[in-house]
This record gives C-alpha cells, structure tokens and sequence, in this order.
C-alpha cells in the first residue's frame, strides 16, 4: 500500500476539527468513510495516530509528529494548483463565491470580463452580502470561497490579501472643496461626513487609518451613517457631506461630474481585499485559477 495524500488530508482535518463527525461534515463524506480512511493510514504506518474518546480526538506523539508533513502536503498540493492554473485554459465548471458590497457591486463586475475571456468555459454564481453571511455559507459548504473587505478571525478560516484598493476623499460639486486641487485631512474633517454602517469594511479601514494618526473617529462631524456605498454617494451627491469611498464605485459620477474625488496630501487610505476559505478545503481548480487571476492583476488597469 503506498503513502496516499487523500489519507493525510483526511486526517489533518480530523485532528483540526478534533472529532470524526465534524471532520466528515467538512470534507463532504460519511463518518464511517472517514474512520476507515484514518484506520488505513494507521495500517500504513503501523501505528496509531489518534487517541478516540468519547469526549474529543487527541494526538498520539506519532500523530503529532506527521501533523506538520500533513500540513506541508496540503500547502504544497495548493501551491501546485496554483502554479499550474496559469496554464489549464480549457476549464469548465462552475464556481460559486461571495463577495462583500463595495467589491461585489464595483470591483468584480469589470474583471468578470477579462477573466471570462481567458477562461470562457468557466461559469461563476457571485452572492453580494455582508462578510458574515460570506462566512456563514462557506462554513454551510454553500460556497467555495468568499471575496471581503477587511480580514476576520476564524479559526477554520484562511485569510489571503489577493488585490489592492484606496479609498477616496469625494466631495458634491458644489461642496466648498469642490474646486481645490488637493487638501489635508485636517481641513476635511472640518465638514460634515456621510459614513457607511458601523462594522462595514470600508469604515474600518477608515478608521484605523485615523488612529494611526491619533485622530478619533469619535470625534468626526458624522451627520449621516448608511447601509450602502450607493447611499453615502447619492448623500454626497445631494450635498449632505464628504465621504470616503473606493475610488472604483464612484467612476461613473466622476465622469459626468456629479462627484468629484479630491487628492489629500498627508495621507492614504489603502487597504487589501481578502480571500476567505475554509482550511480544510481543497479548493477547486476553477476556484484556484479565479484567486490566481486576482493575485496578478493590476486592480487600476481594469478600473
């Protein structure tokens, strides 16, 4: 009998999980399948892995010791679909994500092309919602992976920067800083400000950015909080505030100069989009080569 990858998944995930039941829910297989799988490595190896008690699954030292070259196999499992991903151009399947609102409704739109052009036998079924609904469908196996703004802990979760993004300082036409070439973030907090929700992934990076300064969020000139990136620039359009968006969802109103986006001169406010998947997974190869996609684009040739 020779060494089986499939083997040494099945028991990562068990030892991870630490339970035989949870470990069978996670990769989609039965129980029984999943116990009989553990037991044939054991066989390999000629001893136990695993310590079952009615509790919970312990490591023997032996199990112990094969939990780092279980974990490499995986790693290096994805590595290699990742590397040759770049290569599968006949691909078909069907890949299912989440993303959360500013890149489901802004960002994804505009690089669905190019990458329908590279790879059209792959079809893909995009969910816009919020971060945690994202989790809680990937942890349902509703998705294979999801696309958000900000990163979560999780402790089955795996977190991956895969683009870049800046927000933008926007401005009404007829706002006073209208027509100014560039301004300080002092001079801006000055004005009123249309924000989106507590928690939204566009806020917090946001408001990280101003603690670094040693600035309050607290402290800002908040007249309004919105559900939507759609709401906060319909407010800044209507002359309500200021905002800080991603500079790809206010492009149409920029160019027919509803808004305008004014550069700040002491400050950015940069952020990374993440992938979320789980651990567990072996992601699909379509999965593999959408994520690799989004690694090596530039996200401002496409926006």
């Amino acid at each position: 009998m020779a060494l089986n990858f499939h083997q040494l998944h099945i028991f990562y995930t068990v030892a991870e999980k630490g339970s035989f039941s949870a470990a069978a829910s996670a990769l989609h297989m039965t129980q029984p399948a999943v116990t009989m799988q553990v037991q044939s490595l054991e066989d390999y190896f000629g001893t136990k892995l695993l310590q079952r008690s009615t509790k919970r699954i312990e490591l023997t030292e032996a199990g112990r010791a094969l939990m780092p070259y279980a974990q490499r196999s995986i790693d290096l499992i994805r590595e290699t679909d990742s590397q040759m991903s770049k290569f599968t151009k006949q691909l078909k399947g069907r890949l299912q994500l989440g993303a959360s609102l500013t890149i489901g409704e802004y960002i994804l739109p505009r690089l669905l092309g190019p990458f329908g052009q590279e790879y059209p036998h792959i079809s893909i079924s995009m969910k816009v919602m919020n971060t945690a609904q994202i989790m809680d469908d990937i942890l349902n196996h509703h998705l294979n992976f999801g696309l958000i703004e900000a990163p979560v802990n999780h402790p089955d979760m795996h977190m991956e920067a895969v683009l870049s993004d800046e927000l933008k300082l926007i401005v009404g036409k007829s706002h006073p800083l209208a027509d100014a070439e560039d301004v300080k973030l002092a001079d801006v907090l000055k004005y009123q400000i249309v924000l989106r929700e507590q928690g939204s992934g566009t806020r917090l990076v946001m408001e990280d950015q101003l603690r670094q300064m040693n600035i309050d969020p607290t402290d800002l000139n908040i007249i309004m909080e919105l559900g939507s990136t759609g709401a906060v620039k319909s407010a800044v359009e209507a002359g309500l505030g200021i905002s800080f968006v991603s500079a790809s969802s206010v492009k149409h109103e920029v160019a027919l100069g509803l808004i305008r986006t004014i550069p700040l001169t002491d400050v950015k406010f940069k952020r990374q989009f993440y992938s979320m998947y789980l651990k567990s997974a072996l992601l699909p190869i379509s999965a593999v080569t959408f994520l690799t996609f989004l690694r090596e684009k530039d996200l401002h040739q496409w926006l």
